[in-house]
């Protein structure tokens, strides 16, 4: 028998238990990020729960994640068994549920807006987002800060914020210190706005642009704009998920801005640490064409939008657990300033807007 044929076999048999190693990293990788995995959906559903009591239905179970999440981790500690969990959280399940985001909406909706909202809409983020570059420069805030508190103004608050954090890739801080302006300051407006209606002349349709315009989380626009009736709510809802499918180009437009900064920077000659375009982008719009196109039965949806927003409170649960409210309270009042700014330059240039175009 020559050395081929007895080895022949050993060969077959070796191949057969090829895979084997494979699936011991898989189970060992699952086995890792459970318990990290386990602690941030447990401070998500805290959050929750929270939410159930008087008066804490007007924040987002996204915005008391991270705050329980940096409570737990400043007063307790993130143990070094939880960090595997808590990368994933951030990066796999983050992603995940931006791409889920687009099945809550569809172009029909910006149809229902039509022209004049539309343009309004697209008008405000843009000069927002600009403007808040600029005076972040001005101010001297860090520019990875400063991106994220713009994408976080102009756009959809924290959910905005940890998608641009995806191609800046700031500091868990940084993106912390944007958070907490978009809560601070879109709460200012849950309790401001509802008092404006008659002293703006504001009709229910004008008050709900501009509550969908301006304010900054979904649901802080929600609990506005029903404030004012049905109308003014439905139709703030429709201009906010209008301003939402914005996300998408503002993200893929950083993400070039940044690989473009690392080509022309210090690293010259480096290779991007990410593409131009984030894949979770593509996922994102292509569900939003798919949701434009097949019609989801009200119940699946409202089970993805549950989901959804579980998924997100995860992800900043995770971020708190990795937030140092030292390393917060070092970056000093500047970027306060500049999410003050930001807000009441949203705030007064869409309302300018909608009144100059009626």
């Amino acid at each position: 028998m020559t050395s081929t044929e007895l080895t022949g076999p050993l060969n077959e048999q070796a191949g057969a238990r090829a895979p084997l190693p494979a699936r011991r990293r898989f189970t060992s990788h699952a086995l890792e990020i459970l318990p990290g995995l386990a602690l941030n959906s447990t401070i998500a559903g805290a959050a929750f729960a929270l939410r159930l009591l008087p008066g804490m239905a007007t924040f987002s179970p996204m915005i008391l994640s991270i705050m329980i999440g940096i409570a737990y981790h400043n007063i307790v500690g993130t143990a070094a068994w939880a960090k595997a969990g808590v990368s994933f959280s951030l990066r796999r399940l983050l992603r995940l549920a931006i791409i889920l985001l687009g099945l809550q909406l569809t172009s029909h909706q910006v149809v229902e807006i039509g022209g004049r909202g539309l343009g309004i809409i697209v008008t405000t983020v843009l000069a927002t987002f600009v403007l808040t570059i600029w005076m972040g420069k001005l101010l001297g805030v860090e520019a990875k800060l400063t991106q994220l508190i713009a994408a976080g103004t102009s756009i959809c608050g924290a959910s905005a914020v940890i998608a641009t954090n995806t191609v800046t890739d700031a500091d868990d801080e940084d993106v912390a210190y944007a958070v907490a302006c978009v809560t601070v300051f879109g709460s200012v407006a849950m309790f401001s706005y509802p008092l404006l209606p008659g002293l703006l002349h504001l009709d229910p349709h004008a008050f709900g642009l501009w509550s969908g315009a301006s304010i900054h989380e979904i649901a802080q626009v929600v609990a506005v704009a029903f404030q004012d009736g049905q109308q003014a709510g439905e139709f703030g809802t429709i201009a906010k998920l209008s301003r939402v499918m914005l996300l998408a180009p503002m993200v893929i437009a950083i993400g070039v801005l940044a690989a473009r900064g690392v080509k022309g920077g210090k690293s010259a000659g480096a290779p991007s640490a990410r593409p131009p375009v984030p894949w979770f982008v593509l996922g994102f719009v292509a569900l939003v064409g798919v949701n434009s196109i097949v019609t989801i039965p009200l119940e699946a949806k409202a089970w993805v939008v549950a989901a959804t927003t579980f998924l997100l409170s995860v992800a900043l649960a995770a971020m708190g657990l990795e937030t140092s409210i030292g390393k917060l309270a070092a970056k000093g009042i500047r970027p306060a300033l500049l999410g003050a700014f930001a807000f009441l330059f949203i705030a007064t240039f869409s309302l300018t807007l909608i009144k100059w175009m009626g």
